[in-house]
C-alpha cells in the first residue's frame, strides 16, 4: 500500500468516552456466564475467589496505568513490550495480544448467541446460530470503519444500556437474598479454588484493549490512568454484588446456562428475566464492539513499527480509519468465533492475557531504569515491588491451567513468530524495524 493512501488517526475518544470503552470492554459475557460455572466449582467461596482475583487484577492495572502514562501512540502492549524488551518480544506480545482479542471475541459472542436464545431457541440452531454470528460481525466491522467517533458513540450507548439492567438487578435481587444460602461451609479443595481465580481473569480482564487505540484518545497519557481507576473500581464492587444476588436467589446456580436471567426471573417474574436477557444482549455487543476496535488495531500498529506489511497502514480517507486491518481482523474473527465453544474460546484467550500482562508489569522496572523514556504521567508507589508481585501471581494462576491448553496457545505463539520470521526474509529489513513511538 503506498504512503499516498495513509492518512492520520483521530483523535476523538474523551476521557468519559475511555471509562465507556473500559466498562464494555470488561463487563460483557463473563458476568453473565460465569457466576453459575464458579459456584460450581467454589460454591459460596466464589464470593471471596472474587474478591482474590480482584487483587492481581488490581496490580496489574496499576502497571498498565503507569506504562501507558508514557505512551501516545496506537499499540497498547505491543507498544510497551516492544520498547522495554525488543522487537521481537514486542512482535511476540503485539501476536499473542491479537489472538487473546480474537478469542476473546469468539467467546462473548458464543454466549450471546445461548442468551439469544432465551428469546428465540431457533438462535443457537445449526442452521441460524452460523447467520446470526455473522451478521453481528458485519454490523460490528461497519461501526468500525464509519470512524472512530461512531465506535466510540456506540461503545458509550453500549456502557450505558448494559449498567441500568445490571445495576436494577442488583439493586431489586439484594431485598430477596436467602442468607441462609451464604453460609461458608465445607470449603473447596484448592486446585478448585484457584481453577475458579483463572476462570474469573477473563470476566475482569479486557481494559487493556482500550490502550490500543491510545492513537485515537485524547491527552491519552493522562487520561488512561483515571479512567482504569474509576472503570475497575466501579466493576470489582458491581461483580461481587452480582454474585451474592445470584448464590441468595438462584438455588441451582451451578446448573444454569443464563444465571442472571433464571436469577431474575425467581424473584421478580418473566418480565425482569427479559429485561436482563436484554441487558445481557447489549451488554456483549458493547464488548464485541470494544474487543474488535482493539483487535483491529494491532494490525496496524504492528505495520507502523515496521513488523507487518505496509499494507496494515492503508487508511480509509474519509473515515480514517485502519480500513485493510479492520476488515482482515473481521474475516478471521469470524471463522474463529464460528468453530469455537463459550468454554473453549474463553481458556485459550485467558492464558493469552496472561501472558501479556506479565511482559506488560514486567516492562515497569525496565523503563523506569532508562533515562531516555517519556516521564510516567503516573507511577505507582513501589512500583518495582507491585510488578515482581504481579508476575508472580499471573504465573501461578497460568500454572493451574492444562498442558493441553499451554500447548495450544504455546501452537499459536510459535505460528506468529513464524510469521515474523518469513516478512523479515522476504522484505528484507531489520529486525529492529522502525524506532518506538514512546511520544
Amino acid at each position: 500500500m503506498e504512503e499516498a493512501t495513509r492518512t492520520s488517526l483521530v483523535r476523538d475518544i474523551r476521557r468519559w468516552d475511555l471509562v465507556a470503552l473500559i466498562i464494555n470492554g470488561v463487563i460483557g459475557a463473563g458476568i453473565f456466564g460465569l457466576p453459575s460455572k464458579v459456584f460450581a466449582l467454589t460454591g459460596t467461596y466464589s464470593v471471596l475467589a472474587l474478591i482474590g482475583c480482584a487483587i492481581p487484577v488490581g496490580l496489574i492495572l496499576l502497571c498498565f496505568a503507569e506504562v501507558s502514562s508514557r505512551f501516545t501512540d496506537t499499540g497498547g502492549p505491543y507498544l510497551y513490550a516492544r520498547r522495554a524488551l525488543g522487537p521481537v518480544v514486542g512482535y511476540a506480545v503485539g501476536w499473542v495480544l491479537w489472538v487473546s482479542r480474537v478469542t476473546a471475541f469468539a467467546t462473548v459472542c458464543n454466549l450471546l448467541v445461548t442468551y439469544a436464545a432465551y428469546f428465540c431457541p431457533a438462535a443457537d440452531s445449526p442452521l441460524w446460530r452460523p447467520v446470526l454470528i455473522t451478521s453481528i460481525v458485519v454490523a460490528l466491522t461497519v461501526v468500525n470503519l464509519v470512524g472512530v467517533r461512531k465506535a466510540a458513540v456506540a461503545s458509550n450507548f453500549f456502557a450505558i444500556g448494559k449498567l441500568i439492567p445490571i445495576v436494577l438487578f442488583v439493586v431489586v435481587g439484594l431485598f430477596f437474598v436467602d442468607t441462609r444460602s451464604l453460609s461458608f461451609n465445607d470449603p473447596p479443595n484448592y486446585g478448585s479454588f484457584v481453577t475458579a481465580m483463572m476462570v474469573l481473569i477473563f470476566a475482569f480482564s479486557g481494559f487493556e484493549v482500550s490502550t490500543i487505540s491510545a492513537g485515537e484518545v485524547q491527552n491519552p497519557r493522562r487520561n488512561f490512568p483515571v479512567a482504569m481507576a474509576i472503570a475497575i473500581s466501579f466493576v470489582v464492587v458491581l461483580y461481587v454484588l452480582i454474585q451474592v444476588v445470584c448464590i441468595g436467589t438462584l438455588p441451582d446456580l451451578s446448573a444454569s446456562q443464563r444465571p442472571l436471567v433464571d436469577a431474575a426471573e425467581g424473584f421478580a417474574g418473566p418480565a425482569a428475566a427479559a429485561i436482563i436477557g436484554i441487558g445481557a444482549l447489549i451488554s456483549m455487543t458493547g464488548t464485541l464492539n470494544a474487543s474488535l476496535m482493539g483487535c483491529t488495531r494491532i494490525p496496524y500498529a504492528l505495520a507502523e513499527q515496521g513488523q507487518a506489511p505496509s499494507v496494515f497502514l492503508a487508511t480509509h480517507r474519509r473515515f480514517h480509519t485502519p480500513w485493510f486491518s479492520i476488515v482482515l481482523s473481521s474475516v478471521v474473527t469470524l471463522i474463529v468465533t464460528l468453530s469455537n465453544t463459550f468454554m473453549s474460546a474463553l481458556t485459550i484467550s485467558t492464558i493469552a492475557k496472561l501472558l501479556v500482562y506479565v511482559v506488560v508489569c514486567a516492562a515497569v522496572p525496565v523503563m523506569r531504569r532508562r533515562g531516555r523514556e517519556q516521564p510516567a504521567g503516573f507511577s505507582i508507589p513501589g512500583g518495582a515491588l507491585v510488578s515482581v508481585v504481579a508476575v508472580a501471581l499471573c504465573v501461578w494462576l497460568m500454572l493451574s491451567t492444562s498442558w493441553r491448553e499451554v500447548r495450544d496457545v504455546a501452537l499459536v505463539t510459535a505460528f506468529g513468530l513464524g510469521l515474523y520470521v518469513v516478512y523479515r526474509l522476504k522484505s528484507g529489513k531489520d529486525a529492529a524495524g522502525k524506532g518506538s513511538h514512546a511520544e
